[in-house]
């Protein structure tokens, strides 16, 4: 039996369908959604609650000449469907396939490419004002969250379209979540709204009864002022009021004809920016999702199974919880990501001193260096792409006042399928630039735990970068203890070149030595543990004995580890040297399987020995052919 969706190539396709054959759709979408997201993994809870949604945009807009921004972007798979990517679909978060965001060099319906939330109003707003300047006609809709309405940019360009007073058209997707469950005084107003209807049901009785009366129409308008008061109390729309918009609903996110009526009078209002309000279900029509939408939020194919191994992240956050049971000063913030940074545990121990601020980083720090100059030790537990969104914090309200917050950095270095938007390849440049602040990466969990309790003890800022993945393994100490600060440790020693690693580049290094043993050549591997300060009086011992040095780090090339290495030896004159490094050229990282994207940039320990053979040009084997250009190499 042939599918509707099979039949659907385009938008246009959408508009001639009737009201049952639009329901077959849905149910069809999601059928799809769960086959391959639970194959390839992805966002899965938060595309099965916009099926409905996102049908009715594309038949009530034209795309692409009508442009719909999907805030984030981790909701558009149906998107997808619908817009001429069906056949690829199955390549969904794959090597060379399609992203799991919008990003506009996949297709002229992805009008802004999306990754980090609460940028889509923002851009909307730009949109609308290009197409005035311009004398354009065209509808600019931006689909956000209420989570994403949390953000500190998102309430800014709200602020900003009640100056701008263009048309433009917000979709509200209220579902009561982003990641974890929405907080913060917007999601209680959300949340009254949500389950409060009193006030539409009042409102639409009083009118028609009013307009059936004589002078019922100089009635009605009489009661606005007291409609405005009455409102507030029962159905908080006022403040999207304020901010400009004309705001529409609450309407049933999954009643196609409800939704298409609703959109359609939004289209043609043409007065001022206007927020329709739609309540969806996260998770809708899959029983395991709707039951547990953060879990089933962000799946990968690996769930399948049961996992044997912890997490980075686990042990981070069992090392925390270990440290609060003996430090009541010791609290935790995080900005919506409880559950991806394993706090659970300690939010049930100590949940009183978890604090989820929302999306809102900038906040996040800020309100952390707060905690510090109380006497609190605040760890700050976010990814390294969403702390990019927080660098102004960084370096004024934390560092430059030398205060005593831990940044424990999720997700550092290459992440994998999630792609360009959220690889944590920028962290070691944009942070080591920052007088005051020290910045480690941990060789294995058992370091790590070491090195969040250094952290903890250090009375400076300090922050700990670890990987998206498994543990390596090793056995952990039962007690912890301070790493000395700057130091480095030789794992294996060797006269003929040294490999300084960094981070999760430490194990493929000790397999790259083994490498190049076999070939008769014996490599000093360094866990460099510290990316700032350098443990400089290791470094420049190790140049004055090999005169090869290579450096390996899970980040872009320009100001990272390597970089540093070198300019540490220009300085002290060290020059007799040749020293080259592996790490992320000058560009994005795109998406696909975290092994594959380690041998793409030689970061796996073929690549590692590989390029160490670089540097023995009488040694080069035929079984190690040469690395595409993603390495540089400095002259001393």
């Amino acid at each position: 039996m042939s599918r509707l969706l099979d039949k659907i190539d385009s938008p246009q396709d959408l508009k001639g369908l009737t009201p049952k054959e639009l329901e077959q759709l849905a149910a069809e979408i999601r059928q799809e959604l769960v086959a391959r997201v639970t194959a390839n993994g992805g966002h899965l809870a938060s595309n099965l609650g916009v099926v409905e949604l996102t049908i009715v945009l594309h038949r009530v807009f034209s795309s692409p000449h009508d442009k719909i921004i999907w805030d984030v972007g981790h909701q558009s798979y149906t998107h997808k469907l619908l817009t001429g990517r069906k056949e690829q679909f199955e390549t969904l978060r794959q090597f060379g396939g399609l992203s799991g965001f919008t990003t506009r060099d996949e297709s002229q319906h992805d009008p802004f490419g999306a990754g980090h939330a609460s940028t889509s109003v923002s851009a909307a707003l730009g949109m609308t004002t290009a197409r005035d300047l311009s004398g354009d006609n065209y509808h600019v809709v931006a689909v956000i969250g209420d989570g994403a309405t949390t953000g500190g940019m998102a309430l800014e360009a709200f602020n900003n379209a009640a100056h701008l007073v263009s048309k433009l058209i917000v979709v509200l997707n209220d579902n009561g979540m982003s990641i974890a469950p929405t907080v913060g005084a917007l999601a209680k107003l959300l949340s009254k709204v949500r389950f409060d209807r009193r006030y539409y049901r009042a409102s639409e009785r009083s009118k028609r009864l009013l307009s059936s009366l004589p002078m019922g129409s100089k009635l009605w308008q009489m009661g606005q002022q007291i409609k405005s008061a009455v409102k507030g109390l029962v159905m908080p729309t006022v403040i999207w009021e304020e901010f400009g918009f004309a705001y529409m609903g609450p309407y049933d996110g999954h009643n196609i004809r409800e939704l298409e009526s609703a959109l359609t009078q939004a289209r043609d209002y043409s007065h001022k920016p206007t927020l329709v309000h739609v309540v969806t279900t996260k998770g809708k029509g899959y029983a395991p999702a709707e039951g547990d939408a953060v879990y089933f939020h962000g799946v990968s194919p690996e769930r399948k199974g049961a996992e044997s191994a912890p997490t980075y992240s686990e042990i981070f956050a069992q090392t925390v919880l270990r440290l609060a049971r003996k430090n009541p000063k010791l609290v935790v913030v995080t900005p919506a990501m409880p559950e991806g940074n394993c706090l659970d545990i300690v939010q049930a121990e100590f949940p009183q001193r978890v604090f989820d601020v929302g999306i809102c980083e900038q906040h996040a720090v800020t309100f952390a260096a707060g905690l510090a100059t109380q006497g609190f030790i605040p760890v700050v537990a976010i990814y390294s792409t969403f702390l990019q969104r927080a660098f102004d914090q960084i370096v004024h309200d934390v560092c430059l006042q030398d205060l005593s917050v831990v940044f424990a950095i999720d997700r550092g270095g290459i992440v994998g399928d999630d792609g360009k938007t959220h690889q944590g390849t920028f962290d070691l440049s944009y942070l080591t630039l920052i007088p005051n602040l020290i910045v480690s990466a941990p060789k294995d969990e058992n370091e790590l735990q070491h090195l969040i309790y250094t952290a903890v003890k250090s009375n400076h800022p300090m922050a700990i970068r670890y990987p998206r993945s498994a543990v390596i393994g090793v056995e952990m100490d039962k007690e912890l203890h301070p790493i000395p600060i700057g130091k480095g440790e030789i794992l294996r020693h060797g006269n003929d070149i040294a490999i300084l690693a960094l981070g999760a580049t430490v194990a493929p290094a000790l397999e790259a030595a083994k490498e190049l043993a076999a070939k008769g050549i014996e490599a000093e591997v360094i866990n460099s543990r510290f990316a700032k300060p350098l443990d400089s009086e290791l470094i420049i011992d190790i140049a004055s004995r090999i005169k090869r040095l290579l450096t390996v780090e899970e980040n872009v090339l320009n100001g990272g580890f390597g970089s540093s290495v070198a300019a540490l030896l220009q300085k002290s004159g060290v020059t007799d040297v040749q020293l080259k490094s592996i790490g992320i050229p000058d560009e994005f990282v795109e998406h696909g399987a975290p092994a594959t994207l380690r041998a793409k940039y030689g970061l796996d320990a073929k690549g590692i020995a590989r390029e160490s053979l670089t540097l023995f040009p009488e040694a080069r084997s035929s079984s190690l052919p040469p690395l595409e250009p993603k390495t540089e190499a400095t002259p001393l």
